[in-house]
Parts: structure tokens; C-alpha cells; sequence
């Protein structure tokens, strides 16, 4: 039984459904999802023009925001508002106008106040795009 198991607690639908209402920046960025559960989220988006840097490549907050949003899903799933405490990302290889990213956000650890996540974007072809790594501090707060 996980701690404080007497919060009021949505199903991980539940609280997809409620934080894609409220997310704008989410809508806006064009992400789908695709698959979420507890501690996972995947989901997908297609690179626009206006997503790109100076050098026609995806920018890389575009990249950031993106795995940002999957780990918001992937660990507000369990019920509990968690907010990001520490996040890193490596980028590994360029990205395109009309290429479709792949992001899929597993939960590697999970304690009573701390969650780490392991992030990964994929191209089409399967290639790592980035990785990102969070760690999440879980609150007492119910998602309602």
C-alpha cells in the first residue's frame, strides 16, 4: 500500500484527462499521447517549422519541453501532485521539419517524497534523439 493511501486519488485516466485540460503549452506544442499508466507515459509529435533553431535543426527547448510534459504525466499518474526537483537532458542527434519524435517516460525509482524517471525521444527510425532524466518531488496533495 503506498503512503498516505487515504488521499483522494483519480485513475491515471483521470488525471491525463484533467492535466491535458488545464495544459495549454502541451496543446500547443502538438503532443499526442499515445500510451500512460502509473510512473509511464508515451507520446508522439511531428516537427513544424516553427520549431526549429538557426541551423533548421528542432530546438532543443522544443526537445526539453516536450520530455518535460511526458514526465509530468508519467508521475502525476500515481495521484499525488509532483512537481519536477531536478531534470537533465542530452541531446544525441539532430532532428527535422516533418519528422515524427517519440517520447516515452518510464519511472525507474519511486520512494514515499521522490521519483526518478528516465526520458528518451526517438525518431522515426528508432534513433535516440535525447535523454533526459527527472527527479520528482511527490507532495501530500491529492490531483483534484
Amino acid at each position: 500500500m503506498e503512503p498516505n493511501s487515504s488521499l483522494p486519488t483519480l485513475t491515471p485516466h483521470e488525471v491525463l484527462t484533467l492535466m491535458l485540460s488545464r495544459d495549454k503549452f502541451t496543446q500547443w506544442l502538438g503532443l499526442q499521447i499515445d500510451e500512460q499508466d502509473i510512473g509511464y507515459c508515451k507520446l508522439h509529435y511531428t516537427i513544424t517549422e516553427h520549431m526549429l533553431n538557426g541551423f533548421g535543426n528542432v530546438h532543443g527547448g522544443i526537445l526539453f519541453s516536450a520530455a518535460d510534459s511526458a514526465f509530468a504525466f508519467a508521475c502525476n499518474a500515481h495521484g499525488r501532485q509532483t512537481v519536477a526537483l531536478d531534470v537533465s537532458i542530452s541531446f544525441t542527434r539532430p532532428a527535422r521539419v516533418g519528422e515524427v519524435m517519440t517520447v516515452e517516460a518510464k519511472e525507474v525509482h519511486l520512494g514515499y517524497k521522490i521519483g526518478v524517471y528516465d526520458i528518451r525521444t526517438t525518431n522515426q527510425q528508432g534513433e535516440l534523439v535525447s535523454l533526459f532524466k527527472g527527479t520528482a518531488y511527490r507532495t501530500s496533495k491529492a490531483v483534484e
